[in-house]
């Protein structure tokens, strides 16, 4: 007589049921056209497999990512995954709260990250903590229609070359010649990378926690007084300045005729200027030698407290966004660099590089690729985000004439160091990544 058991029964009749995906939540801080990029990419993977499910779940902006996310770790009920923006790198890799990519995975192909990519969330001994993912980096944007109109046939590649196109244009009658909101990504960090010099000592704070700012003096000082000069003479302009009260959609609507931004601005810069936009490389000034320029946006994390299952489910995830397809379609959604060699070749195989649409892909990766320093790597600064703002809290006196620029910058300074002394107390005695 054949017996059967009542499993083997059961599954002929079609009654076994899968075992339940591990579910895992990936939680980001963007809103808008890259908030829906991100929420395309999680529908993606999880309709590409069954074995795994992502929630992601918007924060708002990275800083509250942040703070959640450290809240849900004591409690024990912290995300899988995290993305967080580049200047709270070190506040993150000190928290306790994550484990370093590199040493969770060591078998993933990490070195197939750009160079210019992977420096701001390695550890100083170049180990990766967290994987690069929303990247962009400075390059500079005209609107040739209006630099045209006073004979300003080719896009500036030198400051020199920019404060006599903006005095042409004011001369002209046109009210916004350059647009700068004053971040200091913009204005100051990425600046001092592209000329090769450092803002903070301890070649910006990768040899220790004991670095000072120092941004306060030589090459970087004299430009921020020149900018002040050029606000004063009405070369230049910031946000609340402009008719549209935000520099990208000053540029966008034609106001302002020039502006230093991310690569990430560019999808939205094209689709209102056409032919009429034209980009190139940062701005140097002339007789320096041009160095990288250093990577912004955000990395992805993982935190701790998970077991096998979830981080099997974090690891497809990561795998999957990494792979060229998924790279090239979030970089066509939103103006965001491909983060990897193996995608830039894809690109490169399917004709896309030198369309409309990844125009900054080749150039953003060019800036980031220049020869670099121990002094272009990146920012490693403990309290980052308040030490940004002092600069912009003084700077924006110093345009609105309320107190020259050197005495802002110096009190940025002392601002910031403050802030430096204070995590510096805070992790005593802990070891630099």
């Amino acid at each position: 007589m054949i017996r059967f058991s009542l499993l083997t029964t059961v599954a002929a009749l079609g009654l076994v049921t899968a075992a339940p995906a591990a579910e895992i939540e990936f939680w980001y801080g963007n809103t808008g056209r890259i908030e829906e990029a991100i929420q395309a990419e999680c529908k993606a993977f999880n309709e590409s497999q069954s074995e795994h499910v992502v929630k992601c779940v918007g924060q708002g902006n990275y800083e509250t990512s942040m703070q959640k996310a450290i809240a849900a770790y004591r409690a024990g009920q912290a995300p899988a995954l995290i993305q967080f923006f580049d200047g709270g790198t070190l506040d993150l890799m000190l928290s306790g709260a994550i484990e370093p990519v590199q040493q969770v995975w060591p078998e993933v192909n990490w070195g197939d990250y750009l160079a210019g990519a992977r420096g701001y969330y390695e550890s100083s001994k170049g180990e990766l903590y967290a994987q690069p993912y929303n990247g962009s980096t400075l390059i500079f944007f005209g609107n040739m229609e209006e630099l045209g109109k006073v004979g300003v046939t080719k896009l500036p590649e030198t400051f020199e070359e920019i404060e006599d196109a903006a005095r042409k244009l004011k001369d002209s009658g046109f009210a916004c010649p350059l647009v700068t909101d004053g971040h200091p990504w913009r204005i100051l960090e990425q600046f001092a990378a592209i000329h090769g010099v450092p803002i903070a000592t301890e070649h910006n704070g990768y040899g220790g926690l004991d670095t000072e700012l120092i941004y306060n003096q030589g090459l970087i000082a004299d430009h921020m007084k020149r900018l002040a000069e050029w606000h004063k003479d009405g070369l230049l302009r910031l946000n609340a300045e402009t008719k549209a009260g935000n520099h990208e959609a000053a540029f966008a609507a034609g106001e302002c005729a020039m502006i230093i931004q991310g690569t990430g601005f560019y999808a939205a810069a094209h689709t209102a200027l056409g032919d009429n936009l034209a980009i190139g490389l940062p701005p140097i000034y002339a007789g320096h030698e041009r160095h990288n320029s250093i990577i912004g946006g955000a990395a992805i994390y993982v935190m701790k407290g998970h077991d096998a299952d979830q981080l099997a489910g974090a690891k497809a995830f990561l795998d999957y966004i990494r792979q060229p397809g998924p790279q090239i379609e979030f970089a066509r959604a939103t103006g965001y660099l491909p983060m990897t060699n193996e995608t830039l070749a894809e690109l490169e195989k399917q004709g896309l590089a030198d369309t409309p649409e990844f125009a900054t892909a080749r150039l953003g990766v060019e800036s980031l690729n220049m020869p670099g320093t121990e002094d272009t790597r990146g920012i490693r600064l403990g309290f980052f985000t308040p030490i940004r703002d002092a600069f912009i809290e003084e700077t924006t006196k110093a345009f609105n004439g309320e107190q020259d620029m050197q005495a802002a910058l110096d009190k940025a300074v002392a601002r910031g160091n403050e802030q430096l002394r204070r995590f510096e107390q805070t992790y005593q005695g802990v070891e630099l990544p």
